[in-house]
């Protein structure tokens, strides 16, 4: 049969890696079973985007006039639309709705349009439960305000509202007040793709439990797993921490909430995959919250905390077969037709962007707001939880961050929930508070309070401790500073102590074939010593700066050196990504990634090799403890990545090489700074170094904001790192990955950024191949990137960061390691440069593995990049772009001219609708900006757009003889710019980032309006430009482009 599967698309908050890894485990079962996959993603940096993974991989947008182009054109028998979360359902319903199924004869697989529907309509579920028996809150779905302000008389607040065909939460809210509920009604109906949202009466405190079911065509259910949220009703699951299996569910409350289930996954006729959601008080009585009928975040924790393959067991019944004929792929002798048994306990914590977004509002509600995940498994609920907790990677957190606060502080933290909560829990703890009183201010059950306790007296004074004994002989310095870890002998001590069980689905009823493992303590070790393994270091929890695009590297990684002939090992915690898929390394062990625990599965296997190249800052920064422990680091030696990473060296490496740099300067904190400031020329980039994702870089205009910058910095890395302060030099930022063997490299060829330098290389639109550059200037930037790769004696990866300006190339960054762009470059050459660059760590050649020599041969077809943000989950936070990364996830297009990719683009990004393509623009911008900004408005207006500007852009722009309309900044009066934005009377906005303070308070608040109205917002002039060059296109040409396959494409 031949199947069109929709993926997830980009990585936002809400809809992340776990439909990567769903998509992927999906479609090689597809395969396996005979198929013919047709993809359709736009996400360049998945797994499940390889040129290898499906039959034909389109890389367009997603959107419903894009899948009838390809429907007709690979004439599919069947749509799998459950795999790619919250957009395939509503691409299925599109074309459900539009008729192209049923003109097509394409058959929905799986679930069907009917009961998806049922699931997602609010109303329409609700009356279903009533139908069936099972309970739901008082609620009703309403589609304007004055059907959701007649509820609120009725049933009065607190108050929930959830949008209809949402992920994520996204537009949903607690209400406690009236304002607040109209702001949040009013957004969620916008942001509801059916205009509907549902209010319900508040359950806040209620206790949440998840249950992760299947069901076959033949009525065949199971329960795969059930988790229980630690924080209760209130916050959103994927920002919850979460434990598998219950701990706190009595026998009768299990099977209780079991039987429902599986009693609604019935009765809305499930095929495949689906996660019900219960909310449970102390007396027993639950209620339905909602069901997600696709596979799910939940789904992903759920299969890698029990070892069952979820998706592909989704993906085959869709295709027709029932759960006893599939066979378990764990056990190799089982079916599918049986419910996994734990002997251990799974631990799930969020990860948080608020190290990016310091001032953004921390406080969880049922709008989620993580952008990735940890998860750890142990014997105990308390060996578990501190992996996880300690697996998080957060910048200098310590247990105890709030020790001189005072007691009603405490309590805040303990009642709001926050990512905070958990430390103030600690702190409680440590002072001494009765389990009552935490339990009654943060609603978490006694047993998870005095698991921690506990825990606290195990891992700091042994099994004798005392509250008492903690708080009489030590004090938080010293538990935050202690460690397992302390000196070589004790270390190689607690090392031995350590050993590895598998995770076999079954708790040991049968023999398991699989070979996936969690460290415990104890010394008989399950893991298996091979010939010659390799271990792979992972990335760790996506995050901001450090994303999936990392993953897919382990995993071209993990491929490469079984294609060599070596057993490949993969260490990482992430439960959402393809590289903890159990087969798709040797073995898999699920540990925290710090030196220590690497060290561990080192000794285990007798590793005859470690690669951490391809986890981002992650792996690499673990480089020196691990050779210092004797391990062999394939790939670039120490001294090669200790003077990529070091400020100094670098810069006398590139001054040998006659290379050039932006003048710069290093010091160790804001105290070093007195003489510096003084020499000093304006503007300047200061950032810590050893950091990922530019974090806590900033463009300073003065030596006020020097100072600021200095102190902000030095506080990010806790005063650990150096921080750099670099002349800013405005150009053409350039970018190129390379493979180096020792003697020869390979250069794809050079991306040019669209945005001018100082917008971080995440954050920017990027043309592969460049557009605008001559062969010699082309020449020139490979040539350097040869010196820098042999002066840095360079085995494997690198990535250089260039800058051209007023003729002269500079070199602005060096990374000894796969960056973010290399799964991108993989897709638009149809070469792996992570598979040819482990290939070399191993020993093989560039020229022995087929690869060109040098630069690349120029594609077929042209490139782009485009950064994709979350702003609309952590509204208030600044969005103007600059040298800090603040993107979640990416597209792809392809096309044969600029002009096609930049369309393609523009139209997955939401962009290509009647309601930005007429009506008013909004323009206000730095004085830097206004020359560019008066060209780019005369254009604007030919298009037909009426132009609003503020005071000083709207005098620019009269001396300019270009028509438009003054609008009042906001701390000028009302009616204002705000009024503008909200009454909807803005396409589209383009506000430049200010060096002003003044101006920039107002700019702030421009660009979060325009966030919250989901007005199309340019803080930076290129990109812009480069829209309005589509919309003059657009208006001039009705050309459909046409849909191409990947395979027909490189």
């Amino acid at each position: 049969m031949k199947i069109l599967v929709i993926g997830s698309g980009p990585i936002v908050i809400g809809q992340a890696a776990e439909f990567d890894y769903s998509g992927s485990q999906a479609c090689r079962a597809l395969k396996e079973e005979g198929h013919e996959i047709v993809l359709v993603n736009n996400n360049p940096a998945t797994i499940m985007t390889d040129v290898d993974f499906a039959d034909r991989t389109y890389l367009e947008p997603l959107v419903l006039e894009t899948l009838v182009e390809i429907i007709k054109k690979e004439k599919p028998e069947g749509l799998l639309a459950t795999l790619g979360g919250q957009t395939g359902l509503n691409l299925a319903v599109q074309l459900g709705k539009s008729g192209a199924l049923e003109k097509h004869n394409v058959k929905l697989l799986g679930t069907s349009l009917e009961s998806i529907q049922m699931a997602e309509d609010r109303g329409s579920f609700k009356d279903l439960m009533n139908q069936i028996g099972e309970p739901v809150l008082e609620s009703r779905v309403v589609r304007n305000l004055n059907e959701a302000e007649d509820f609120l008389k009725k049933m009065g607040l607190p108050l929930v509202i959830r949008p209809a065909y949402t992920l994520g939460g996204s537009g949903g809210g607690f209400a406690n007040d009236v304002s607040s509920f109209i702001e949040i009604v009013k957004n969620g109906l916008q942001m509801s793709p059916v205009t509907e949202v549902l209010l319900e009466k508040s359950i806040y405190g209620w206790k949440e439990l998840e249950y992760e079911v299947m069901r076959d065509g033949a009525g065949n259910c199971i329960t795969v797993c059930n988790m229980e949220n630690l924080d209760p009703m209130g916050v959103h699951t994927g920002d919850s921490i979460v434990v598998a299996p219950s701990q706190t569910l009595t026998d009768k409350e299990y099977h209780k909430l079991r039987t429902s289930s599986l009693k609604i996954i019935d009765s809305l006729d499930i095929k495949g995959g689906c996660n019900v959601q219960f909310a449970l008080n102390e007396d027993g009585e639950y209620i339905v919250i909602e069901v997600n009928p696709r596979v799910s975040r939940s789904s992903a924790l759920a299969s890698k905390a029990t070892g069952y393959p979820i998706a592909r067991v989704a993906a085959l019944i869709a295709s027709g077969k029932t759960l006893p004929e599939i066979r378990n792929k764990v056990t190799g002798t089982t079916t599918a037709c049986f419910e996994p048994a734990l002997d251990y306990i799974v631990t799930k914590i969020p990860r948080w962007p608020f190290d990016k977004f310091p001032k953004a509002n921390r406080e969880l509600g049922v709008q989620m707001k993580a952008t990735g995940e940890v998860m750890s498994i142990g014997r105990n609920f308390k060996e578990s939880f501190i992996k996880a907790l300690g697996s998080l990677e957060m910048p200098g957190k310590k247990l105890f961050p709030f020790a001189g606060k005072e007691d009603d502080f405490i309590k805040f933290l303990l009642k709001t929930p926050t990512d905070q909560r958990i430390y103030a829990i600690f702190e409680s703890i440590f002072r001494g508070w009765e389990t009552e009183e935490i339990c009654s201010i943060s609603g978490w059950n006694s047993f998870f309070i005095e698991e921690l306790k506990e825990l606290l007296r195990l891992v700091f004074l042994g099994e004798l401790g005392t509250e008492e004994q903690l708080q009489e002989f030590f004090d938080r310095d010293d538990i935050d500073s202690y460690t397992h870890y302390l000196g070589e002998e004790t270390s190689k001590k607690s090392r031995d102590k350590r050993s590895f069980r598998m995770v076999d689905t079954c708790a040991s009823e049968f023999e398991s074939f699989t070979r996936y493992y969690y460290g415990t303590d104890g010394e008989d070790s399950e893991s298996e010593k091979t010939k010659s393994p390799i271990v792979v270091v992972g990335g760790g929890p996506i995050r901001i700066g450090q994303g999936i695009e990392f993953d897919c590297c382990c995993v071209h990684a993990l491929q490469a050196i079984r294609e060599s002939g070596h057993e490949a090992v993969m260490i990482n915690n992430n439960p959402e990504t393809v590289s903890t898929d159990f087969d798709f390394s040797d073995q898999l062990f699920f540990e925290p990634l710090n030196h220590e625990d690497v060290l561990k599965v080192v000794d285990d296997i007798d590793a005859k090799g470690v690669i951490v190249q391809f986890g981002g800052q992650t792996s690499i920064n673990m480089a020196n403890q691990l050779e210092k422990n004797g391990v062999n680091l394939l790939g670039t030696p120490l001294s090669g990545i200790d003077i990529a990473e070091d400020r100094k060296k670098i810069d006398r490496l590139l001054s040998e090489l006659g290379v050039n740099m932006p003048k710069g300067y290093t010091v160790d904190g804001p105290e070093d700074l007195e003489e510096l400031i003084e020499v000093l020329s304006f503007p300047v980039l200061v950032r810590p170094s050893f950091v990922l994702g530019g974090r806590a870089m900033t463009i300073a205009y003065t030596k006020e904001d020097v100072v600021v910058a200095v102190k902000d910095a030095y506080e990010q890395v806790d005063g650990k790192n150096p921080i750099l302060i670099d002349e800013y030099i405005l150009g053409k930022e350039l970018e190129i990955d390379l493979v180096c063997d020792g003697t020869d490299i390979y250069v794809p060829g050079v991306m040019e950024h669209i945005e001018r330098a100082g917008v971080h290389s995440g954050d920017s639109m990027a043309v592969f191949p460049s557009f605008s550059l001559d062969e010699k200037t082309i020449n020139e930037i490979v040539e350097i990137g040869r010196k820098i790769a042999f002066g840095l004696e360079c085995i494997g990866m690198l990535n250089i960061q260039y800058i051209m300006s007023e003729g002269s190339i500079y070199v602005l960054e060096v990374n000894p390691r796969a960056s973010r762009t290399v799964p991108f470059l993989a897709k638009a050459t149809g070469i792996s440069m992570a598979k040819v660059a482990t290939k070399v760590m191993l020993g093989q050649s560039i020229k022995d593995q087929g690869v060109p020599i040098g630069l690349g041969p120029k594609p077929k077809c042209n490139t782009l990049k485009a950064p994709v943000f979350s702003f609309n989950k952590l509204l208030g936070v600044e969005v103007g772009l600059g040298p800090e990364m603040k993107s979640t996830g990416e597209i792809m297009s392809f096309g044969k001219s600029l002009t096609e990719v930049f369309s393609k683009t523009w139209t997955s990004l939401g962009f290509n609708n009647s309601k930005i393509r007429k009506g008013a623009v909004l323009i206000t911008v730095d004085d830097r900006d206004k020359p560019f900004a008066a060209k780019l408005a005369k254009r604007i207006k030919k298009l037909g757009y009426e132009i609003y500007a503020t005071s000083g852009t709207y005098d620019f722009f009269e001396t300019k003889s270009i028509e438009a309309f003054p609008i009042r900044k906001i701390h000028e009066g009302t009616p204002n710019l705000l009024n503008l934005l909200s009454d909807e009377r803005i396409s589209f906005v383009v506000n430049s980032v200010s060096g002003n303070s003044e101006a920039e308070t107002d700019g702030m608040r421009i660009r979060a309006a325009s966030v919250r109205n989901e007005v199309p917002l340019f803080t930076n002039l290129e990109s812009a430009e480069a829209f309005v060059e589509t919309l003059e296109f657009w208006s001039n040409e009705d050309k459909v482009f046409p849909v191409r396959a990947l395979q027909d494409s490189i």
